[in-house]
């Protein structure tokens, strides 16, 4: 019985995606109080997934240790900026309105809302001291990409390389944007003798790779997720406000990790994984 109820958590019932304590314990005949306690001990949860995702890239690890390799030996005279977009910023205004957070009660907000747009958000994270560069758009395509650029090429010394951390997405790397890099260029060789902006191209699927994304996050939870915002304007502005006062005191991520230890650990879950794959064709 102790086995069936082990080893069984790791077989879904028919027609079911996993077991439940309650669903075990009435196929097994025993109390569901039971079933928790050898699920437990041995380390079994069938309701947590974890998610994942591995690169598939051709040159991942090139690609690896240009980005690595900037966090960990930035370049002299260089200044390495974390770019992306965080797209579809939606403008949610809750029906009706919540309380606040009170001594004995949680905040409380309606589970639906009026959607009255969206709008996307351009940052660069300066690698050296934390600071934000941002821009928004209505929409984030090269047309909205380059004119960030542009800001960015005017807003940082001039007698600096900009590195440019971005991921593979087809915007960072239309024809027109490559074209006006390397028209920046050359100007930028004839003053300075170097290269105004270089770009560093994480992995595809490596997002994580990129540390303006933990910057998003905060972003996220600090002024979208629980907002309410009657307009485009006002979840602007509110996420202005927030840059402002974050770039007042900005604080750096910094990557602490060895490469040789993230290189080894995802080798590992590509090894377990190629195992999974040989399981389940047999």
């Amino acid at each position: 019985m102790r086995e069936k109820i082990i080893v069984g958590a790791t077989q879904p019932p028919p027609h079911r995606t996993r077991w439940s304590v309650r669903t075990m314990a009435e196929a097994t005949g025993v109390s569901k109080a039971t079933v928790q306690r050898l699920w437990s001990a041995n380390g079994i949860k069938p309701h947590v997934t974890r998610t994942f995702k591995l690169s598939n890239d051709k040159n991942f690890e090139t690609k690896f240790w240009d980005v690595i390799g900037l966090y960990l030996n930035p370049p002299d005279r260089a200044l390495v900026l974390c770019c992306d977009e965080k797209s579809q910023c939606q403008a949610l205004d809750r029906t009706q309105p919540g309380f606040p957070v009170m001594r004995g009660y949680s905040r409380t907000q309606t589970h639906d809302y009026k959607r009255h747009g969206a709008v996307t958000l351009f940052a660069a994270l300066s690698y050296l001291d934390g600071k934000i560069f941002h821009q928004t758009a209505a929409r984030h395509t090269h047309r909205q990409w380059l004119p960030f650029v542009k800001q960015l090429d005017r807003d940082t010394p001039s007698d600096l390389t900009l590195r440019l951390i971005a991921d593979d997405y087809a915007t960072h790397k239309h024809a027109k944007v490559k074209s006006w890099i390397q028209w920046r260029n050359q100007r930028h060789r004839k003053t300075h003798g170097c290269d105004r902006i270089a770009m560093h191209f994480a992995p595809t699927s490596s997002s994580w790779m990129n540390l303006v994304e933990r910057f998003f996050r905060d972003l996220t939870d600090d002024v979208v997720r629980q907002g309410s915002f009657r307009s485009v304007d006002e979840l602007v502005h509110a996420m202005t406000d927030y840059l402002a006062e974050r770039n007042l005191n900005p604080k750096p991520y910094v990557w602490r990790q060895k490469g040789e230890e993230i290189l080894a650990k995802i080798q590992r879950a590509r090894a377990a994984l190629a195992q999974t794959n040989n399981v389940q064709s047999i």
